[in-house]
């Protein structure tokens, strides 16, 4: 290689063709990022993009945002999710899409209204007393704060999309689109009203969807509670076991199951703090019978006999609350045994104690024997007033802690000697995704949409009811990364419940229907269905969104001259959020000029508990409207945890806030840690991982800065064809080819990862350590108008074009500033460019197979040489002319046929043969090469540093042949 500091008094280091470059090793990409971000906006990229796609009939590319929700600052799964997103975006649009993206947010909904809601409590006010139109205005100017606050943020990390038109949830076009989509459902018949329990939260006082929902460690009340027999068991008490004391007063039956074996046990002795009585007999589950007894502290007991289960057919139990004085008569009523598959021996005693108002289980076997509902439990958690005895007692207070209804109930069971035994247990329990306080089951009259009911719609072809479309799109036409998803939300839906649409709130679009006074919800006219009354509610919204419900005289308006609007109630419940936003692909991709032309994304990406929420949303209310799934692809991705594989938490204070990275390295790093994830499972992110993520940017901007240096000057006029470059630089365009390959199947799989992997090491590995290693002797010293120079260059000039633009998806600051060094202009971009078509013939599977081996060669030679630097026998490889010992014929014809020199950076290399000597360097990965060290002999060129034997013999003094012929 070139010197700095020559042995000689002559000096040709002005002769040397050094990389010249004004990139900077160091990025600075915190200060500079914001400047790019501005020139995009001046150039309105986005928009020219979208006229080239036009132009040029390009073929449609369209990702479908899931709408974040309206209401903080990003943190870090917005960070990852979006940048997953932009990558999938802009890598389609390079490899030749019109690749579109709209920006949209969740606007309706509990979070926002709990936010104005916490407000009003600060102030010692009651939402209740305030006009409604007047709250979900407070509710919008929340939203739209916070829209303009993410728009920001996002924008900050490098998206690309049509920021200027986003969707929002709650602009009036959205507001009169869901409320079609719900009209939709009325008038197909899978609207109805049913009582059933849903998860309820009292802190909230509204149902909860699955998807509101997460689950935490929970403590809470056991009991095991004696029911007694009217007649029949020998009089034997049936125990049950809940977690639960507070249903206890909605018990309506004791569940068994037929497979289970019982038996008839007799307490024989018991502690004295027992509730148990020496004598009494108990029915219990042969599995569970040990368990319970040591719970009820019975320290003897004898099992009796069998008891069949055909024992407790038709009979009959007392309520433990039968016949108490302060009751009166609430719960004289009879508690049958009835058959449920449900009931287990996993815990417990082998009975289920039955409320059907505050379990689905419970509800769907009092459906089936017709089991009455029982309506003790109001919206905030409490009692209902008028139930004697725990009247007005809450379930749980308005902070979201425990009330005293279980105590109470657990100490009423004691006085009435039905409680057995009670303790306490920690399990997995459901608590409010937003308020974070724990929920029941409550029986409550809501909204429902019938998975199951019958469509007679003209759009089965994928069947005729939600769920059969729903699961034949899973199965024949939708995609899943990864594929485990398939089968997770398969799952969901295969087993899920009806719709529960509606929510007892305000801020969200409201279920507009209308239900004729005095019928009954089984009633055929109970729900008015009209679709004049449909246009005239769409159209109001259209023009002034959905608070126009809530203006007093509208129920008349719409109604008038139709039906006589005193005949109606308006319904004021509001529906779930996830309705809202998985009717997003009405408004957006069917309604808007960018969106699809039918309705269908190719794309739906979020986070794995989507299944359950957005992805679940919109395929059941797809199905329902347009009759099939409306993505192609369902991309999902894990969700971010510490370094230490610790889910974040502001409270353990292990957060990792994207702004604070993006002020420390920049959104290029965090957008190179989310390509270097395997996004599908969990990611990890700390302060170690973005250092190791900021030493692999540099190694790759190092790559690309001496690309730079190294093409300074390039022209047209240097290009040599492939047909004439040496066979390293053709082995160099296959590699090429190979890589594009590569690079394109996984962007079209979004396996980033993938791509950055290939790419990564293509350049640390076959560039830096071994091709620009070897060719900076030709780059540095050749003649300007030598064919290996050429080559060389020539090669670099489509390493550059393929490398900038197949890592713009990726690093799309970094590429900006990458590929204006070298194209400077005031309206270039490299985002606007496609990756490079790739000639077939690059690919050149005999020469690559050739170079593998001659590779495998070098790795010898290079060891070899290693062991010498080290011991200080060399300082430099130039100062050897080491002799490989080749036992393939073969392969040392292939070592011949090159300047295998060269590629081992060596003054001179001699291939045999002839068998090696003992002491010969092996290297064991490397069979059959051995190197024998021998120094170079001759005189060190001072201008190349080679040492041959022909220095000083030339016109310019102290050079090779080569270096004086350069000279001139």
């Amino acid at each position: 290689m070139c010197a700095d500091t020559p042995e000689t008094t002559v000096d040709y280091r002005d002769t040397v063709f050094l990389p010249e470059t004004e990139f900077q090793m160091r990025a600075g990409l915190p200060a500079r990022e914001p400047e790019w971000l501005a020139r995009w906006e001046r150039l309105a990229i986005y928009d020219q993009l979208r006229a080239k796609g036009s132009n040029d009939a390009r073929p449609s590319f369209v990702l479908h945002d899931g709408p974040p929700y309206a209401n903080g600052h990003l943190h870090i799964g917005h960070a990852l999710n979006k940048t997953i997103k932009d990558i999938i975006v802009r890598s389609h649009q390079m490899m030749g899409h019109d690749s579109r993206y709209v920006p949209g947010w969740d606007c309706h909904g509990l979070p926002i209204e709990w936010k104005i809601e916490e407000q009003y409590r600060a102030k010692g006010l009651n939402k209740d007393d305030v006009d409604t139109v007047a709250f979900r205005q407070e509710c919008r100017k929340f939203a739209e704060n916070w829209v303009t606050v993410q728009r920001e943020e996002f924008k900050r990390l490098g998206v690309t999309g049509n920021w200027a038109d986003p969707y929002l949830t709650m602009d009036f076009h959205a507001e009169a689109v869901i409320a079609e989509e719900f009209m939709k459902f009325l008038m197909n018949g899978t609207l109805y009203q049913g009582s059933k329990p849903v998860m309820w939260s009292p802190v909230e006082k509204t149902a909860l969807a699955e998807a509101e929902v997460e689950y935490h460690d929970h403590t809470s009340h056991t009991i095991w509670v004696r029911f007694r027999p009217v007649a029949g068991l020998d009089g034997a008490a049936v125990v049950i076991w809940t977690t639960t004391p507070w249903t206890i007063p909605q018990n309506r039956a004791v569940a068994y199951n037929p497979g289970i074996a019982y038996g008839l046990y007799r307490v024989d002795a018991a502690d004295e703090k027992s509730t148990a009585v020496a004598g009494e007999l108990l029915v219990l589950a042969d599995a569970l019978a040990e368990s319970v007894m040591t719970a009820a502290k019975v320290t003897g007991f004898t099992r009796l006999r069998d008891v069949a289960t055909s024992e407790f057919e038709g009979v009959v139990l007392k309520h433990p609350y039968a016949g108490l004085e302060e009751a009166q008569s609430e719960w004289d009523y009879d508690v049958p045994m009835l058959p449920g598959d449900h009931v287990t021996e996993d815990a417990g005693t082998g009975f289920v104690h039955t409320a059907p108002s505050h379990g689905d289980d419970d509800y769907q076997l009092g459906v089936k024997f017709r089991l009455p509902m029982t309506y003790n439990v109001e919206a905030d958690g409490t009692y209902r007033t008028d139930l004697p005895i725990f009247g007005g007692q809450a379930i749980l207070d308005q902070d979201g802690k425990e009330g005293p209804a279980n105590v109470s109930n657990i100490k009423q069971l004691a006085w009435a000697g039905a409680l057995l035994a009670k303790g306490k247990i920690k399990h997995s329990y459901p608590h409010s995704w937003r308020s974070k306080a724990p929920v029941i089951y409550r029986n409550t009259p809501q909204w429902f949409a019938a998975i199951d009911h019958t469509l007679d719609d003209g759009m089965g072809s994928y069947g005729d009811t939600i769920r059969a479309r729903a699961l034949r799109s899973i199965e024949e036409l939708v995609k899943f990364t990864p594929v485990s998803g398939r089968n997770r939300l398969h799952s969901m839906i295969e087993h899920r419940p009806d719709w529960v649409l509606s929510r007892q709130r305000a801020w969200g679009v409201p279920l507009t229907c209308f239900t004729r006074k005095g019928a009954k919800p089984t009633d055929a006219d109970f729900l008015l269905r009209d679709a004049e009354v449909n246009a005239r509610i769409a159209a109001a919204f259209e023009a002034d969104g959905a608070d126009v419900w809530y203006v007093q005289g509208f129920k008349e308006k719409v109604l008038a001259g139709i039906v006589d609007p005193s005949d109606y109630e308006q319904v004021y419940d509001v529906l779930d959020v996830w309705f809202d936003s998985g009717s997003t692909h009405a408004f957006v991709l069917r309604d808007r000029a960018d969106g699809t032309k039918d309705g269908i994304a190719d794309v739906y990406l979020e986070g794995t508990d989507q299944h359950r929420g957005w992805f679940h949303s919109s395929l059941l209310q797809a199905s329902a409207t347009i009759g099939r799934a409306p993505y192609r692809n369902v991309v999902t991705h894990g969700f971010t945890l510490d370094e230490k594989g610790m889910k974040m938490s502001k409270s353990i204070g292990n957060t990792v806030a994207p702004q604070e990275v993006i002020d420390e390295y920049g959104a290029d790093i965090l957008r190179l840690w989310v390509a270097q994830t395997d996004y599908t499972a969990d990611q990890r992110i700390g302060p170690k991982i973005l250092k190791g993520t900021a030493d692999s940017y540099r190694r790759l901007r190092n790559t690309l800065r001496f690309m730079l240096g190294a093409l300074a000057g390039f022209d047209e006029a240097e290009r040599v064809e492939r047909a004439d470059m040496p066979e390293l630089e053709r082995w160099m365009l296959h590699r090429l080819a190979e890589l594009d390959a590569e690079v394109h199947a996984n962007y079209r799989a979004f396996n980033f990862s993938g791509v950055f992997q290939v790419l990564f090491n293509f350049c640390t590995v076959d560039l830096s350590a071994f091709w620009f290693d070897v060719r900076k002797d030709a780059l540095y010293c050749d003649a300007p108008d030598s064919l290996r120079r050429r080559a060389v260059r020539t090669v670099m000039d489509l390493q550059f074009y393929r490398l900038s633009t197949w890592l713009a998806p990726i690093l799309p600051f970094t590429m900006e500033d990458v590929w204006l060094s070298r194209f400077p202009s005031e309206d270039g971009s490299v985002h606007l460019q496609d990756f490079p078509a790739t000639p077939a013939d690059w690919k050149d599977a005999a020469l690559a197979q050739k170079w593998e081996g001659i590779r495998r060669a070098r790795r010898a030679v290079t060891a070899a040489l290693e062991v010498q630097r080290t011991a200080k026998v060399i300082g430099a490889s130039l100062e050897a002319a080491p002799v490989v010992h080749v036992e393939d014929e073969g392969l040392a014809a292939a070592l011949r046929s090159v300047r295998f020199d060269d590629l081992c950076i060596t003054s001179a290399l001699t291939v045999t043969t002839d068998p090696a000597p003992n002491e010969a360097f092996r290297l064991p990965e490397v069979p059959g090469v051995a190197v024998v060290f021998e120094t170079a002999e001759g005189e060190k060129c001072q201008r190349c540093w080679k040492i041959l034997p022909d220095v000083g013999t030339h016109a310019h003094a102290h050079t090779c042949k080569r270096c004086d012929a350069a000279l001139g």
